[in-house]
């Protein structure tokens, strides 16, 4: 398994930008399926956008279509969320996770029980 850090999060006020990054350690990074997901204070852990091992095929979650942008450099074992035009609703602490390169649709990329590595997350607040 990969181990993953997270950094990039912070507070900003709404309609910002952050750019969240996310380190894996090990060789065979292309091979993984990366996702972010992110969890609200006395919320459900929620699917936020995932990335092939390529990065050829990308999802998002409807409320963050056209806002936020998932990329992956395997050169150097990142994957990036870049997020626009942020809202007070996006706060959340934001995890990325790794899992086998399978999917090939939504329902797939957004299942948390797909992903066998987690990192520790970054917070993101974003004031009103």
């Amino acid at each position: 398994q990969v181990q993953l850090v997270e950094s990039g999060g912070g507070l900003v006020q709404a309609g910002g930008s952050l750019r969240l990054s996310c380190v894996a350690s090990g060789r065979t990074f292309s091979s993984y399926a990366m996702g972010w997901f992110r969890q609200a204070p006395g919320k459900e852990r929620e699917f936020v956008s995932a990335i092939s091992g390529s990065g050829a095929r990308t999802t998002y979650v409807d409320s963050v279509k056209g806002r936020f942008t998932i990329s992956r450099d395997n050169a150097e074992n990142l994957v990036y969320l870049q997020m626009n035009s942020l809202k007070p609703e996006d706060t959340a602490v934001y995890h990325c996770a790794a899992g086998a390169d399978y999917c090939w649709n939504y329902d797939c990329y957004a299942r948390a029980n797909k992903y066998v590595s987690w990192g520790q997350g970054t917070q993101v607040t974003v004031s009103s």
